[in-house]
């Protein structure tokens, strides 16, 4: 007979969140860079969980409020779940990993240590409710992959990074300039009517009824930001099903972001390979630096938010035109990236002759996109090169910084944050308050980037 054995889920635990599961056939997963990972089991009981932390505690009263964020809140619950689900809290378990300073560091880094606090709260937690630890691989200066088997109650804690089937870069021959213009000119742009949405928003004169007709004779993009809107607003009982109705309960502002959403997903690359180290990482990255660049610029005020939300999806386009050349060289690149203090761009021009925010620079340019857009995209690695438009570009910068710290296991990124504090400055925002600016854009920013 055939073996009908069900085949192991595998469920990624997003950042701020934890899920707890009974008897199911599934391996629970979290990658982990600054965030802490907690793994809790009950064998006898057949119960289990995995936690995926992002902070300490709250640093403020009035603090945005979402309890899993946080090791001191988040831990009780997560124990308190469990035992509702049948665990016996004599007979937990645990295993810690991630709290780690992921590199090129800078003395913020070093002096903030979020990984290895919200560890000692962790275990602090534990010690008191008398919970054993059975492993635990906390700090370090690299990204891992935090696994709970929820059948044999196995543990796994392995670096992120790429599998062995990846070509190994041995035959790979660097591209000449001459390729490179190439690529650039032969990527085919996102659609007309998302870029004309892009001028208009960085413009800040954004009226849907200009660009109505347009969107609604695009049936592949009507269905794309009908289906975004149902995602985002999933609790609404009153489901989209038209894009009157998507600007009805979305506002005119919000939809012309998720228009543009809508475009980028199909431009960024959703397979696994390239940069991206998830079906789709390099897309749902941007969409991450989005949602929180816009909260930065909320909570700044020195950026129109839908202009910072607009960038934060621009801003890795430039990823889209070596992307090839980095599946084809993929273990050589990734070991490049393991080197001393070698960080993304640098291992790109060493590699390809160009980085990806020279590249986006060109593609942006050829589609004619807003100066103040170009200058995000080109400089977002290093802001303080940036002209005009550079409180924009600060504001990417510390959101793609953010990004590469708490939401890891998307793509392959290597962010510097040796301009962190001048970015910091340039915000009016002093390395003081930088915790509670963590709080506040890490406890909004929502598992989904749609949200």
């Amino acid at each position: 007979m055939p073996n009908c054995e069900p085949i192991m889920v595998r469920t990624v635990v997003p950042s701020g969140r934890y899920i707890c599961s009974k008897g199911r056939k599934e391996i629970l997963e979290a990658y982990l860079g600054t965030c802490v990972g907690v793994t809790l089991c009950d064998p006898r009981a057949g119960v289990g969980g995995l936690l995926h932390l992002l902070l300490p505690e709250p640093t403020a009263i009035d603090s945005a409020w979402r309890p899993e964020v946080y090791a001191s809140s988040g831990m009780p619950l997560f124990i308190q779940q469990l035992c509702r689900e049948g665990a016996a809290k004599e007979n937990l378990e645990a295993c810690l990993a991630g709290g780690a300073l992921v590199g090129p560091l800078s003395q913020q880094d070093l002096d903030l240590d979020l990984g290895g606090r919200t560890a000692e709260v962790v275990e602090r937690i534990l010690r008191e409710e008398k919970i054993p630890i059975r492993k635990s691989e906390i700090g370090g200066y690299f990204c891992c992959r935090l696994s709970l088997n929820l059948q044999n109650w196995e543990v796994d804690i392995a670096p992120t990074g790429i599998s062995s089937a990846s070509p190994d870069g041995t035959t790979f021959e660097k591209p000449t300039p001459q390729q490179l213009d190439q690529m650039v000119e032969g990527v085919s742009p996102i659609p007309q009517i998302a870029l004309k949405i892009v001028r208009m928003i960085s413009d800040q004169n954004c009226r849907f009824d200009a660009i109505a007709h347009e969107i609604m004779q695009d049936q592949v993009m009507t269905a794309r930001v009908i289906r975004f809107c149902n995602s985002v607003f999933s609790g609404v009982r009153t489901r989209v099903d038209s894009i009157e109705r998507a600007l009805l309960i979305v506002g005119e502002k919000w939809l012309l972001q998720l228009i543009v959403g809508a475009a980028m997903e199909g431009f960024l690359s959703q397979k696994e390979s390239g940069y991206s180290l998830c079906r789709g990482g390099l897309f749902h990255h941007s969409c991450g630096t989005a949602a929180v660049a816009k909260c930065l610029a909320q909570f700044t005020g020195k950026a129109a938010p839908d202009l910072a939300y607009t960038a934060g999806l621009l801003h890795d386009i430039g990823k889209v035109v070596l992307d090839q050349y980095v599946g084809a060289a993929r273990s050589l690149f990734y070991r490049r990236l393991q080197v001393g203090d070698v960080d993304l761009i640098q291992a790109e021009a060493e590699l390809f002759g160009m980085t990806h925010p020279e590249a986006g620079r060109r593609l942006a340019l050829h589609w004619s996109i807003p100066e103040n857009l170009v200058e995000a995209i080109q400089h977002h690695h290093q802001p303080d090169r940036a002209g005009v438009g550079s409180e924009l570009t600060h504001l990417v910068y510390l959101a793609d910084v953010i990004m590469s710290r708490f939401v890891v296991g998307q793509e392959l990124e290597k962010q510097n944050s040796q301009a962190f504090a001048s970015s910091l400055q340039k915000m009016a925002l002093s390395v003081d308050r930088l915790p509670s600016l963590l709080d506040k854009v890490l406890c909004e920013m929502p598992a989904s980037p749609w949200k």
